[in-house]
């Protein structure tokens, strides 16, 4: 008694939504994510072993670079025009300093947000009189609350061993 082969039934799955979702998805996470803002300019960080988490927001940044200069980062409100109307926005400005006119930069910046909380972000190689005569200054204009970023010691020596 020969049994009668049942013939296969192809199976053919329409990929067709899930291509949608996947794209969907995309855009929502590209579109939802905040970038962190370029900064002024790079400079390299000394380390230490504190480590503290920074607010996104309410920031005022100092860079000093290794060739000593100053950059004062902040956002500022501005009115400009748009389709006829006259609308509010906020502004990242980025404003280069000297030593003798950093604190009335910090001023200006901190009249538009007096919770703004000062950072310094110095370069390693940075003169220690540029970071001396800043600190007198902001000091001088009872500015005494600031943060002064580094690197993390542990973290920079994991990222030598993952790449060696």
């Amino acid at each position: 008694m020969g049994m009668k082969k049942k013939r296969r039934v192809g199976i053919r799955i329409d990929m067709t939504p899930m291509v949608d979702i996947v794209i969907l998805l995309l855009i929502f996470y590209m579109t939802t994510t905040s970038f962190k803002p370029p900064e002024a300019k790079a400079v390299t960080l000394p380390q230490s072993h504190s480590q503290i988490e920074l607010p996104d927001k309410d920031v005022i940044n100092i860079t000093v670079t290794k060739a000593d200069s100053i950059f004062v980062d902040f956002l500022q409100k501005e009115n400009i025009v748009l389709e006829g109307r006259e609308v509010t926005t906020t502004v990242r400005k980025v404003a280069e300093a000297d030593v003798y006119n950093v604190h009335s930069l910090i001023n200006r910046a901190r009249a538009v947000n007096l919770r703004a909380l000062i950072v310094i972000k110095a370069d390693r190689d940075a003169s220690y009189g540029v970071m001396d005569a800043i600190m007198k200054s902001m000091r001088d204009n009872q500015l005494t609350r600031f943060l002064i970023i580094t690197d993390n010691e542990a973290e920079e020596s994991m990222r030598e061993g993952e790449g060696g």
